[in-house]
């Protein structure tokens, strides 16, 4: 198997100021400083603390990442953000098809697929998350929703580097509620879906491709999860909000 590293995302949703952003990424800069990690680390903030994310992260290892890019790149688009904003802001990354974008925004597959064309065509490197609610998981239906998710989310977009394109399984069930799939549940999902990633894109780009697992991941079960065979990082919510509780689960993926 090709060696991966790994990635630990940290997802801000809607929290933290201009000031709050800078003084987090400075702390979890700080924290990082001297000591040799193996896994990418990178922010994701609310598009109006980027800039002071970004500024804070110059010089470290921290990448930064926008939270959602529309696929026109201007335009009568009230509320919107482009991938050549994103890009002239300093995100190298940007998260695409998060469970709450579909749940409260109306997110489809066919406009993610729409958004990662926008990311790939901007040169940022998407995280595609997909992943099956309570219901779906309980009716048996787990596989039938990721394969739907992941092959029309791809449909007619072909990425030509996987250190470019990371996906992130994120069950719906274990976001915010303290419920976390055992390690078990998450490897048995992520070895599908890169056997499914090898139909689509090529065995050799599956294997070399970063799976993220999302789903209440914090510095007590992130060791457990990251020793998973498939498992490459996590995306990480509401443990990332505080420098001390992300700088645990940099160290437990490293």
């Amino acid at each position: 198997m090709a060696a991966r590293r790994p990635i630990i995302a940290g997802n801000w949703k809607m929290h933290k100021t201009p000031e709050e952003a800078k003084e987090l990424v400075t702390a979890i800069a700080a924290g990082m400083a001297g000591k040799s990690f193996g896994c990418e680390v990178v922010v994701a903030p609310p598009f109006t603390s980027i800039t002071s994310a970004v500024a804070a992260a110059a010089g470290t290892p921290i990448g930064v990442a926008g939270q959602n890019v529309y696929w026109e790149d201007e335009g009568a688009f009230t509320g919107e953000i482009s991938g050549g904003m994103l890009k002239s802001a300093g995100c190298s990354f940007v998260i695409i098809g998060h469970s709450e974008r579909r749940q409260y925004f109306g997110e489809t597959n066919e406009t993610v697929r729409r958004r990662i064309e926008a990311a790939v065509r901007w040169n940022l490197v998407p995280i595609f998350c997909l992943g099956e609610t309570l219901e779906e998981r309980e009716a048996g239906e787990t596989f039938n929703v990721i394969r739907s998710e992941l092959t029309e989310g791809l449909r007619g977009v072909r990425p030509d580097d996987p250190l470019r394109f990371v996906i992130a399984y994120e069950p719906v069930w274990a976001i915010g509620t303290g419920r976390t799939a055992s390690p078990e549940q998450a490897q048995e999902v992520h070895a599908f879906l890169r056997r499914e990633i090898g139909g689509l894109l090529g065995e050799g780009f599956a294997e070399r491709m970063r799976i993220l697992y999302g789903g209440s991941v914090k510095a007590s079960n992130a060791k457990a999860l990251m020793a998973c065979e498939d498992i490459d990082g996590g995306l990480v919510g509401g443990a990332s909000l505080n420098a001390e509780d992300f700088l645990g689960i940099i160290r437990e993926g490293s």
